[in-house]
C-alpha cells in the first residue's frame, strides 16, 4: 500500500469501530451502556495488537492496548468463539468493566479480533454497583477470568452461570453481554469483507510501523532530560493518610522512561491501580502531544518504557481491591504525567483538570406492579460527573465537561427519572470554581438528587481536600464538595464513603473547577489592552 491507500484504510478500520459502537450503543438495554455510553470498541490483529478504536473511553483503550496480547495467547482460538473477562489482574481494568472479545477467522485463519468493553452497572459484591469501599477483589464483584463464553458456535451456558446468580440485575446483565457480543460480530464481519479484498495482515503490519514511527517523531519533539512531578490522592476511603504518586520522566532520543519509583505502597482500600490501568493513563497523556492524524494503534507506543514497583499503588498485588483506581487513580496518574512533562514542554501542556471522575452509584430495591402482582425489583444507578477542564497557554479551560480518562455523557434527566426512583433538583455549572490566572480554569458543576425511595450510595471521589494545581503562575482550581441535605441540615460527606439514604433525602455534588494558567496579573494588561 501506498500513504494514501494505507491512509484509507486505517479510516475504514476507524469507521468499523464506530460501527460496532453504534450497534451496541443501540442493543444495549441498560442507561449505563445506551445513554451515557460507558463503553469502548476497538479491532486487534492475530497477535492482539491493537490496530484501530474508536474515540470512546481512553481508560478502556490504552488498558485493551497493553494486554491484550497476553489475553490472546491464554485461548486457543476457533471460528465461532467468543471470550469474556473482567478480571484486572488478568486483562480487565475493574470488576464493572467486562470485556467481551471474538476472533475474526477468513479461510479458516484467524486474522483479528473484535472487542469490546463496558461498564456494567451491577456485577455482584457486597454494595450495589460493585464500587465500594472494600479491603480485596472478591468483595467488590464477581471475578471472571479470560475464558469461552460460546465455543465454535455454541454457548457454553456453565461459563457465566455464577455471574448470573450473583448480580442484582441478571436480566440486564445478560442483556448488555449479549449487545457486546452483537457488536464484535458486527466488527468481524466488516473486518472480513475488508481482507476479501485486501490482505489485512500485511496492511496491518504497515499500519503498526507507521504508528510507530508517529510515536517516536513526538517523542524526539520533546527535549531529553529528566522531568519530574508528585502529587497525592487524598486517602483509600479506610485511612486519612495521603497516597504519593511519584513520577520520573526520562526522555533520550525517541525513547521514553517513564518511572514511578517512590510512589506509594499499594492501599488497604480500594485505589490500587493495575499495571494495566497505569499504563493507559501514561498512554493516554502521550497520544495527547501526538498529532490528530495519528493512527490509532498500539505501536506509538512502543517508544514508551513504564515501570512501577510490585506492590506499589500503580502496580499492586493480585486479590487487592482496585475499584477506585479505575477511575480515580487512573486520573492523578494524568495530573503526574503531564505535570512532569509540563517542564519540557510548558506551552503545550494544560493545568491540571478536576483529577476525579465523581463517581455515585445509587441501588435498592423498588416496586415493581405487573398486573395483579406486585414485587421489588433491584435498581443500581452509576454516574460520574464533569468538572473544569484547566486552562492554557492559549486560553481558558472548558467547564462542565469529562476529563482526561473518561469520555462518557451524563444521564439525561429524563432519562434518569424514568428508570429509577431519583428526582434531579439542580443541574448548573458552578461558578467561579475553575483557577484564576491569566487564562481561567474551567467551571465544575453542580449535581443534586432527591431519594424517592430508601436506598443506598456510594460516592467515590478526589479533590476534596486537595485542589487541581496551575501552572505558570496560575491558581488552584476550587475542590470539589460531597453534601447530605437532610431534615433541613446540610451534612458535609466524605470523599469516599457509603450510607442510606431515606425518603426525602437529597444528595449534593460540587465538582472541582480546573486550575489556571499564567499569572492573573497578565489577565489584567490583556483586559485593558483590549479597552484600550
Amino acid at each position: 500500500m501506498n500513504a494514501i491507500e494505507l491512509s484509507l484504510f486505517a479510516h475504514r478500520l476507524s469507521a468499523v469501530c464506530d460501527e460496532m459502537g453504534a450497534v451496541l450503543k443501540r442493543t444495549a438495554i441498560s442507561p449505563n451502556i445506551r445513554d451515557r455510553e460507558d463503553y469502548s470498541c476497538a479491532l486487534f490483529d492475530a497477535d492482539g495488537e491493537l490496530v484501530a478504536q474508536a474515540a470512546h473511553i481512553p481508560v478502556h483503550l490504552g488498558s485493551m492496548a497493553y494486554c491484550m496480547r497476553d489475553v490472546v495467547r491464554r485461548i486457543d482460538w476457533q471460528d465461532g468463539d467468543v471470550a469474556v473477562f473482567n478480571d484486572p489482574f488478568l486483562g480487565g481494568t475493574h470488576l464493572p468493566d467486562i470485556t467481551v472479545v471474538q476472533p475474526v477467522f477468513f479461510d479458516g485463519q484467524c486474522i483479528g479480533f473484535a472487542a469490546s468493553r463496558a461498564h456494567h452497572a451491577d456485577v455482584g459484591g457486597i454494595t450495589p454497583g460493585s464500587m465500594g469501599i472494600h479491603r480485596q477483589l472478591s468483595d467488590e464483584g464477581v471475578v471472571i477470568s479470560p475464558g469461552l463464553w460460546w465455543r465454535a458456535g455454541r454457548e457454553k451456558t456453565v461459563f457465566l452461570r455464577e455471574f448470573f446468580t450473583r448480580v442484582r440485575n441478571p436480566d440486564e446483565r445478560l442483556a448488555d453481554l449479549s449487545a457486546q457480543r452483537a457488536c464484535c460480530a458486527c466488527g468481524a464481519r466488516r473486518l472480513q469483507a475488508m481482507h476479501a479484498s485486501h490482505d489485512c495482515r500485511h496492511a496491518f503490519k504497515s499500519l503498526l510501523e507507521v504508528s510507530e514511527a508517529y510515536g517516536r517523531t513526538a517523542i524526539a519533539a520533546i527535549a531529553d532530560g529528566e522531568y519530574r512531578f508528585d502529587d497525592i490522592l487524598e486517602d483509600d476511603g479506610l485511612a486519612s493518610t495521603p497516597l504519593s504518586i511519584n513520577v520520573t520522566i526520562r526522555i533520550q532520543g525517541d525513547n521514553a522512561k517513564v518511572d514511578f519509583s517512590g510512589s506509594a505502597a499499594q492501599c488497604s482500600g480500594p485505589l490500587n491501580c493495575p499495571m494495566p490501568v497505569t499504563a493507559a493513563a501514561v498512554f493516554y497523556a502521550f497520544r495527547c502531544l501526538m498529532p490528530p492524524e495519528t493512527p490509532q494503534t498500539s505501536a506509538v507506543f512502543r517508544c514508551i518504557e513504564l515501570s512501577a514497583p510490585k506492590g506499589c499503588l500503580l502496580n499492586p498485588h493480585a486479590g487487592a481491591a482496585v475499584a477506585a483506581g479505575n477511575v480515580e487513580t487512573s486520573q492523578r496518574i494524568v495530573d503526574v504525567v503531564l505535570g512532569a512533562l509540563a517542564e519540557a514542554a510548558p506551552e503545550r501542556i494544560p493545568a491540571a483538570a478536576q483529577g476525579t471522575m465523581n463517581n455515585v452509584i445509587f441501588g435498592g430495591m423498588c416496586n415493581e406492579d405487573s398486573g395483579s402482582d406486585s414485587r421489588k425489583t433491584a435498581w443500581v444507578y452509576y454516574e460520574t460527573l464533569a468538572g473544569g477542564m484547566g486552562a492554557h497557554a492559549n486560553g481558558d479551560g472548558l467547564s462542565a465537561v469529562q476529563c482526561h480518562m473518561t469520555n462518557t455523557r451524563n444521564t439525561s434527566i429524563e432519562m434518569l427519572e424514568m428508570h429509577y426512583p431519583l428526582r434531579i433538583t439542580e443541574y448548573a455549572i458552578r461558578r467561579g470554581s475553575g483557577g484564576g490566572g491569566q487564562y481561567r480554569g474551567g467551571d465544575g458543576l453542580c449535581r443534586e438528587w432527591q431519594v424517592l425511595e430508601d436506598c443506598q450510595v456510594s460516592l467515590l471521589s478526589e479533590r476534596r481536600t486537595s485542589a487541581p494545581y496551575g501552572l505558570n503562575g496560575g491558581k488552584l482550581g476550587a475542590s470539589g464538595r460531597n453534601l447530605l441535605l437532610r431534615d433541613r441540615k446540610t451534612h458535609v460527606l466524605a470523599a469516599k464513603t457509603t450510607l442510606d439514604l431515606k425518603i426525602g433525602d437529597r444528595l449534593r455534588i460540587e465538582t472541582p473547577g480546573g486550575g489556571g494558567f499564567g499569572p492573573p496579573e497578565k489577565a489584567e494588561n490583556i483586559a485593558g489592552e483590549t479597552e484600550t
